[in-house]
């Protein structure tokens, strides 16, 4: 059973439906920047390292 917060209960939208939201403009958003030839922040899980991902796939790596 999902537990119900009072924001749910005001809004009537459930924090997995808020969540899938969240992931979805996130989606949009790298692919506005795509297309607009911007760079798209990300994390590297492997290296734990923060970098810049350009449109022709190149990633540069966030100094300390």
């Amino acid at each position: 059973m999902a537990a119900v917060n009072d924001l749910d209960s005001t809004c009537g939208i459930s924090d997995e439906e808020l969540t899938h939201l969240f992931k979805e403009s996130i989606r949009i958003d790298n692919e506005v920047r795509r297309i607009k030839g911007l760079p798209i922040a990300g994390y590297d899980d492997d290296s734990q390292r923060a970098y810049l991902e350009y449109p022709d796939g190149r990633r540069e790596y966030v100094e300390k």
